[in-house]
């Protein structure tokens, strides 16, 4: 006789961490309310901190404030509904579609809100797991010791491992200087570009050279277009498209003297700002000029893409920055950031919430763009701050001078006293380009005797995220060909950009006047309908008596 097994001795896993469509699929209504009743019961129990991840996840943000704005006005537009141009028979059908709702409605939202509620909790619980890495920045032991007095040589020698090693190297290019330097998203091929004419490109992994080439032209700018394969450069009159073996694909006639360059890469727009001070997108994937507006500005050199919401940030020579969007032929914002000193560079963090300038005046500017308020200054030495980054973990490079100065990531929140680390380039300067490496702890700089590499301990992201379009340096020839196809697919329209995403998929505040109009509408709809059925009765008993006679 077979016997029944006992029962397990393990626990139980918390129903947020099942799948939701095990949790909501063959329940009654009344499971489903009571179910849903105990997972709000739970989240109220929770930490502040996780259950504010739990919700951003379930309202799209950590604000649900407007939605209960929404349906309060909703209600109140239901209490107050005009009537007086409704028949009584309108009137009756409204107050009895009103007093008996749709349950089958009111089930298939409850039904719907708890597999939102359940797959909230467990893509927070996910991103708890996968995020197994933390950015590890230098810390010291005693009050004696400080992080600025690290060098690149001791750092080497001491306390690297070989492959992160390799990262601090210098390239003696004394002929075709001075140099600047671009990553790819990936941060496996860096650009180098001489002013004299040199291009290349190089693997960071293997340190081989990928494609070199020379140019009987000046350079006065360049960056990757979608990923490693495509570059574009800005020389003395026009631009050019070339691809990774070298060969010219394409000229941009009418982007004329181009200073300063920025790819998008989910619209897959570059964008050119040139000596004229005009701003032009141009749509890689087909070809077209999408918009051009003239900023009347004077001319500009300093050019910077918000990495949240996609809008360019533009610095002139008077002090001001503007903020641009290729469906708008004005400016969006305004901002003067450095009085009677014009704008050298710019940066702007991961989150899109603060941005860095540097000017003439040899300052270094921290403002809030949710406010479009300064929240305090550096001040440099050596020179003005020709070149500013800031890293994905938000540590701030800035180049002055023969000098380069880190700040820690809450230097953008809070004026700091004394910088994370340093790095002196003598004679070499001024400093033409600083840019952070992509997920590693690296940071290139480009200046009049070439290019040099030294690494700055948690500058990269840890947490790689191999969905993101062409951000995976391993990728294989097959896996970039299928990424193009599913980029192009998903690319953004250019009508997206703009300084609040929220606008985008919002619902519609609700009018009074409106819903009014709707209901009148939909009252002469019924009217109109009822007067037809008459009609047709009316036909058909004519037909018939016409029959019988």
């Amino acid at each position: 006789m077979a016997k029944d097994n006992p029962p397990s001795t393990k626990s139980k896993a918390p129903p947020h961490k099942k799948q939701a469509a095990e949790l909501t699929r063959g329940k009654t209504h009344n499971e489903l309310i009571s179910h849903g009743k105990s997972l709000k019961k739970d989240l109220r129990a929770l930490p502040a901190e996780q259950r504010s991840k739990i919700l951003s996840h379930f309202h799209g943000s950590e604000r649900d404030d407007l939605s209960k704005a929404r349906l309060k006005n909703l209600k109140q537009d239901d209490k107050n509904r005009d009537t007086s141009k409704l028949s009584e028979y309108q009137v009756k059908s409204l107050n009895k579609r009103k007093a008996k709702p749709n349950m089958a409605l009111q089930r298939q939202m409850h039904r719907r809100e708890t597999k939102r509620l359940e797959n909230a909790m467990t893509a927070a619980d996910a991103e708890e797991i996968l995020h197994t890495h933390t950015a590890g920045l230098v810390e010291v032991e005693t009050d004696m010791e400080k992080t600025i007095q690290l060098t690149q040589h001791n750092l080497k020698n001491e306390h690297l491992e070989e492959n992160v090693a390799q990262n601090i190297y210098d390239l003696d290019l004394n002929e075709y200087g001075p140099y600047k330097l671009r990553y790819d998203r990936s941060g496996r091929y860096a650009l180098l570009t001489g002013n004299r004419g040199h291009v290349s490109i190089v693997d960071q992994h293997s340190m081989s050279m990928k494609t070199e080439f020379f140019l009987q032209d000046s350079i006065r700018d360049a960056c990757f277009l979608h990923n490693g394969s495509m570059m574009a450069v800005s020389q003395e009159k026009n631009v050019f498209i070339y691809d990774e073996e070298g060969v010219e694909i394409h000229r941009l006639d009418g982007h004329r003297r181009v200073t300063g360059m920025e790819f998008l890469p989910y619209h897959w727009l570059l964008a050119t700002v040139g000596s004229s001070g005009v701003l032009q997108y141009q749509d890689t994937s087909t070809g077209n000029l999408v918009s051009q507006h003239r900023t009347k500005l004077g001319p500009c050199r300093a050019i910077c893409q918000n990495p949240f919401n996609s809008v360019l940030h533009l610095g002139h020579t008077n002090g001001t920055v503007t903020l641009w969007s290729p469906s708008s032929s004005e400016y969006l914002v305004k901002m003067l950031c450095h009085k009677g000193s014009p704008i050298t560079s710019m940066a702007i963090d991961r989150s899109g919430r603060y941005m860095a300038t540097g000017g003439g005046d040899s300052k270094v500017k921290i403002f809030d763009l949710r406010m479009f308020k300064e929240v305090h200054s550096y001040k440099t030495y050596g020179g003005a701050p020709t070149c500013l980054d800031i890293s994905q973990t938000g540590i701030l490079g800035i180049g002055h001078g023969c000098h380069t100065t880190f700040m820690r990531p809450e230097a953008l929140k809070v004026k700091m006293k004394e910088p994370y680390m340093k790095h002196q380039l003598s004679g070499k300067g001024p400093l033409e380009s600083l840019r952070f490496r992509p997920f590693e702890d690296a940071c290139g700089i480009g200046h009049s005797g070439g290019i040099s590499s030294i690494v700055i301990p948690g500058s990269g992201e840890p947490n790689l995220d191999s969905m993101e379009h062409f951000t995976n340096p391993y990728m294989d020839t097959k896996q970039r060909h299928e990424a193009e196809v599913r980029h192009l697919v998903e690319k953004l329209s250019p009508d997206m950009i703009a300084l609040d995403l929220d606008s985008m998929g919002r619902i519609q505040e609700s009018n009074l006047i409106q819903r009014q109009q709707r209901m009148r509408y939909f009252a002469e709809g019924v009217d109109t309908k009822k007067a037809a059925d008459q009609e047709v009765v009316k036909n058909k008993k004519e037909k018939k008596r016409t029959n019988a006679e």
